[in-house]
């Protein structure tokens, strides 16, 4: 495993993360196999990138995908107010959508882009993402495939960064506290 020495504990390992990404790509394969369509995959950027890719290896369909660039946090707080960066390249009128995030918290972000997708005519709208933070959420929102449940502590590795660093990290992770020393968190 790579190390990083600004992590204060690992909370799942690269290993782990391979186990349930294949976990969940066979659920996945199956439930929309058992309804005769592929989905398209829409990841949000950057953050899920890494659980993109290592989910779509265990999708057993003739998936296509497709990115959306949305934001809402500020350093370790996630801001409520969500920025459209980039839009999806393809019409999505009638497909059905499996949109791919890195983690779930306060739900906001989520909450707004189904709903966006659902106003464009999609089809059908599930979620899949890696991390799932209930204990923040605000809106009652809930991801149809969830990777792992975490506690409200602040995540990096995997995609998921601070400030853009860490994302490159095999493995999700909390940072010490002296990496947020002097920054407002």
């Amino acid at each position: 495993m790579w190390e990083n020495n600004d992590i204060g504990k690992v909370l799942v390992s690269e290993e782990q993360i391979e186990k349930r990404a294949a976990e969940l790509g066979k659920q996945i394969t199956e439930d929309y196999k058992a309804v005769g369509r592929a989905p398209l995959l829409v990841a949000l950027l950057r953050g899920s990138v890494p659980f993109l890719a290592e989910l779509i290896r265990h999708i057993d369909l003739d998936i296509q995908y497709d990115f959306m660039d949305v934001s809402s946090y500020e350093g370790t707080e996630s801001i409520g107010d969500i920025k459209i960066i980039k839009d999806l390249d393809t019409s999505i009128k009638g497909v059905d959508i499996l949109l791919v995030e890195d983690i779930v918290d306060t739900g906001r972000t989520i909450d707004t882009v189904v709903k966006m997708l659902k106003h464009k005519g999609a089809a059908s709208v599930k979620v899949a993402t890696l991390l799932d933070k209930p204990s923040r959420r605000i809106n009652d929102m809930k991801a149809d495939y969830v990777g792992f449940e975490v506690a409200d502590e602040f995540v990096v590795g995997f995609g998921m960064d601070y400030n853009q660093k860490y994302r490159c990290l095999p493995y999700i992770g909390v940072l010490k506290d002296e990496c947020y020393a002097g920054k407002e968190q």
